[in-house]
């Protein structure tokens, strides 16, 4: 049978760290990012901090983000709570543990306008059987006033070889 040896997370933050320190680290880590997650590499976000139970996303504002309202779209919002909650919980786990989003709720408090920094937490648990852990995510705008927060429910179960 075949061994894993390292998580996805632990091979992004393996990635991270090689890349990150790089002239053109984030954008290097940013295309990495989107091809492991091409759904989320859609939004086209930036990581600016990563470290196993939490990380910082940035978001710039660009008209592929947009809704008709000229503010972040809705989704684009929930992709980006959804991957900095993603980030700070799987870089954490160990290789045996796999995790899926089965729940996500997201409130949206005010226009998402500007870039956007999310930041994501997370207690990475001990993984004996099937659980379902909560991670938080708070998506802020330049003023530094919380336009989203999003709770991700993943259901984190063992690998069985």
């Amino acid at each position: 049978m075949k061994e894993i040896n390292e998580s996805i997370g632990q091979k992004i933050l393996r990635y991270w760290h090689r890349v990150n320190r790089l002239p053109a680290g984030q954008w290097i880590f940013a295309k990495i990012v989107a091809r492991t997650v091409p759904y989320s590499g859609s939004i086209r976000s930036k990581i600016l901090e990563l470290k196993p139970g939490y990380t910082k996303i940035l978001l710039k504002d660009r008209r592929p983000v947009r809704n008709h309202v000229n503010s972040i779209h809705a989704i684009a919002l929930a992709n980006l709570g959804e991957l900095s909650s993603g980030m700070a919980l799987l870089t954490g786990l160990p290789a045996n543990v796999r995790g899926i989003v089965i729940n996500i709720n997201i409130e949206y408090l005010k226009k998402a306008r500007g870039n956007l920094i999310a930041e994501g937490w997370a207690q990475v648990p001990v993984v004996k059987e099937d659980i379902v852990v909560q991670v938080h995510s708070e998506i802020r705008d330049q003023q530094g006033d919380m336009v989203s927060r999003v709770v991700v429910d993943w259901k984190l179960g063992v690998i069985k070889n």
